[in-house]
């Protein structure tokens, strides 16, 4: 694989960026199903580089991709760091290319979970909040771009014409897959998230981190942010039980907080530090596996 297909996007904050042109911050109650006049326009006024990203990311996002990497990772045998020394590993993933802003990779972390936290939220959901993006780290691994960021959608069923730019999914092998192109896959109808596998990316990883220690609506959260084919298409219910869409109420309720607390104004990291190394000691151990 090329540099370029390895690294699209000027930086993986173009991604999010792009999201919330999708998804602008709403005036009114959000309705979700934009008409497809509306989703052509976005498809046509897209960055070239975000484009380029899409179509990479739906080639190679495959079941037997997603398995790999899971055995690849499942093992949480990389590194072994708090979650504050994470964050500051993070931050050393430094985007010169990125002219939006000249804020580091921990404020952004810390403008998510202040937005939260000023809105009188649970600390669990606080510390959701901080470390929803951790598993970036990927990055800094040697993960390429399209394994790291990005929508996320399950693996081993059919894809949706929801996920953006859908038409890509014409190169990746499952799409003439007998079993995963067919509506359920290798699913049974209604058996639960749980039991689906996603899109490799940072959700996915900072869930295998976390999942021993959070509360399961954070977990949801953390593992689900991304997936914008359910949680703002309405996608995949075939597939969701009950239980699923309990816990989306919490996955819907974190989102705008993903999307839209990013400020110009940086938040006091030395300031602040105090407050966050006693919360995560209250959920996390002081060395977490990763």
């Amino acid at each position: 694989m090329s540099p370029s297909e390895n690294a699209p996007l000027q930086s993986l904050d173009e991604w999010e960026d792009d999201v919330q042109t999708r998804y602008p911050e709403p005036e009114k109650p959000f309705t979700p199903h934009k008409d497809k006049a509306e989703f052509r326009d976005y498809e046509n006024t897209t960055r070239p580089t975000v484009r380029e990203f899409y179509r990479i990311n739906h080639k190679f996002q495959t079941y037997d991709f997603v398995k790999q990497k899971k055995q690849e990772y499942g093992g949480l045998n990389h590194k072994q760091m708090s979650i504050w020394e994470a964050m500051e590993f993070l931050n050393t993933l430094v985007d010169d290319s990125d002219p939006d802003t000249s804020l580091s990779q921990i404020q952004h972390l810390l403008q998510t979970s202040e937005a939260i936290r000023a809105d009188g939220h649970p600390r669990w959901l606080v510390l959701a909040g901080l470390v929803h993006d951790l598993g970036k780290i990927l990055c800094l691994y040697g993960e390429p771009q399209w394994a790291v960021v990005g929508d996320t959608f399950p693996v081993g069923c059919k894809f949706s014409d929801k996920i953006v730019f859908p038409q890509f999914f014409a190169n990746n092998p499952d799409a003439q897959h007998s079993v995963y192109s067919s509506e359920n896959g290798t699913y049974a109808p209604g058996c639960g998230l749980d039991k689906i596998e996603m899109s490799w990316g940072h959700d996915e990883y900072m869930h295998m981190v976390a999942k021993d220690y959070l509360p399961e609506p954070a977990l949801y959260m953390i593992r689900y942010h991304s997936f914008y084919a359910a949680h703002r298409e309405g996608e995949y219910q075939h597939l969701m039980t009950y239980h699923d869409h309990e816990l989306f109420k919490w996955v819907k309720a974190f989102n705008p907080y993903d999307l839209y607390s990013k400020s110009p104004t940086p938040p006091d990291v030395d300031a602040l530090r105090p407050y966050y190394e006693d919360l995560i000691a209250e959920f996390l151990p002081a060395q977490v596996a990763w």
